[in-house]
């Protein structure tokens, strides 16, 4: 349980790579992936610069299944999690940190990619059940990506 304290990101951004989904050696789901978010601000001098931020994310179970299977590199995302510092030794006996973002919700925000005759497409996958190289599984057909409306104004936000 929190005692007056709150760990809590929301993160809007694009994904820089595609996600790698693998399983524990229990069976859950999970997958690594990478947000970029940009940030432009003037500086004293009167120029624009642009930083970029990238953030590390892990998700397990649904939410790892759902993201590696309809997230694509460039894809415009929704994602809030929580913080969490990782303290490792590599071989040369040296100690590093790694901060991540646990997701607990992601939701694409883009229709993904278009044709050139302005029809959206989804992206190309790969159905094999076990493909090992991309750690992807076959898409489950009762989780189906939702239905946007033909008409931007028709969304609700």
């Amino acid at each position: 349980m929190h005692k007056n304290s709150m760990n809590k990101v929301i993160l809007v951004g694009r994904l820089g790579q595609n996600p790698e989904q693998r399983a524990t050696p229990g069976g859950t789901a999970v997958t690594n992936f990478s947000i970029a978010t940009n940030e432009t601000y003037k500086s004293q001098s009167g120029e624009y610069n642009d930083n970029t931020e990238w953030h590390r994310c892990v998700a397990f179970g649904k939410a790892a299944e759902y993201i590696g299977n309809f997230f694509t590199k460039g894809r415009l995302v929704y994602v809030d999690g929580r913080l969490r510092t990782r303290k490792w030794t590599d071989q040369s006996n040296a100690t590093h940190y790694t901060t991540e973002i646990i997701v607990e919700t992601a939701m694409l925000l883009d229709r993904g990619p278009q044709t050139e005759d302005g029809v959206y497409a989804p992206p190309a996958r790969n159905n094999s059940n076990n493909n090992k190289s991309t750690g992807r599984r076959e898409q489950d057909p009762g989780m189906n990506e939702p239905a946007l409306p033909e008409n931007e104004e028709e969304l609700p936000f």
